[in-house]
């Protein structure tokens, strides 16, 4: 992972995770064209779909650690297959469809992780509560997911 005190020097942590949205979503505008071919990538294989997947997963899986931090729980660990499977569902055509689906998806989860981030003080982001990285490093962690959409690629 990046040195957290790095990249927040010019960029918030709510601005990484939407903008590793914003930068997703501008790959899948060039997957409808996708000729099937799975891109092999660091010994995964990797579809537009599966990108699609992962990252909002990943949204998912950390939001959820966020909250129950937050609330003095204990996260809740995930059974994610991660990317070592690709299913057949990942392997479909990338239609026009797909992509309003993910934008629709991806975008909504960008919000609710750039309000949760941006309601917390500069003390809660650097000095999180439970175990595990600060919601700074977790947060700059997340987007990090760009590498999903970075394994496909552009295919404009």
């Amino acid at each position: 992972m990046s040195d957290p005190n790095t990249v927040t020097a010019t960029v918030t942590p709510a601005d990484a995770v939407t903008g590793m949205v914003d930068h997703v979503l501008a790959l899948a505008a060039t997957w409808t064209g996708w000729d099937g071919e799975p891109a092999h990538v660091d010994d995964r294989v990797y579809t537009p779909h599966k990108a699609v997947r992962r990252v909002a997963d990943h949204l998912i899986d950390h939001l959820a650690e966020l909250e129950a931090r937050l609330a003095g729980e204990r996260p809740q660990p995930d059974h994610w297959h991660a990317s070592v499977i690709t299913t057949d569902a990942d392997r479909a055509p990338f239609t026009r469809e797909d992509l309003e689906e993910a934008r629709s998806r991806l975008t909504r989860l960008a919000r609710i992780w750039a309000n949760r981030l941006d309601a917390l003080t500069g003390e809660q982001l650097d000095h999180s509560p439970g175990e595990g990285w600060s919601f700074r490093e977790l947060a700059l962690h997340v987007a990090e997911s760009a590498y999903y959409a970075d394994a496909v690629g552009d295919l404009s």
